[in-house]
């Protein structure tokens, strides 16, 4: 699936989206294109509530993927759709990733 397929499956719900953002993930860390379009996934209502497990919602996934990318284009997409969550989303996103601050996040996945 090219990477608009999966964004499409991954915002239109269902029982493969987080598959698809799964999929978008492990092409971002060689894929600016799928970087970018995790960062536009994070941001969707949808995926915000759908929760991966525990607090993780697919929204977080997304961005953890992005910082784990470690490219340039990945973690800057990773801090844009940071700074769209909520302030109190921030302080739990950053609690789970065990950073003060976005930029000092490096989870391995």
């Amino acid at each position: 699936m090219t990477n608009a397929d999966l964004a499409d499956l991954a915002a239109s719900g269902g029982p493969y989206r987080g598959k698809a953002v799964f999929e978008l993930v492990d092409r971002a860390r060689s894929d600016d294109d799928a970087a970018s379009r995790l960062e536009q996934l994070s941001r969707l209502t949808t995926l915000r509530e759908d929760r991966a497990f525990h607090l993780v919602s697919l929204a977080w996934a997304a961005i953890i993927g992005l910082l784990a990318a470690e490219t340039v284009h990945a973690r800057a997409s990773a801090y844009a759709a940071f700074e769209a969550l909520g302030p109190s989303e921030q302080m739990d996103f950053l609690a789970y990733v065990q950073a003060e601050r976005i930029e000092d996040a490096h989870p391995r996945i």
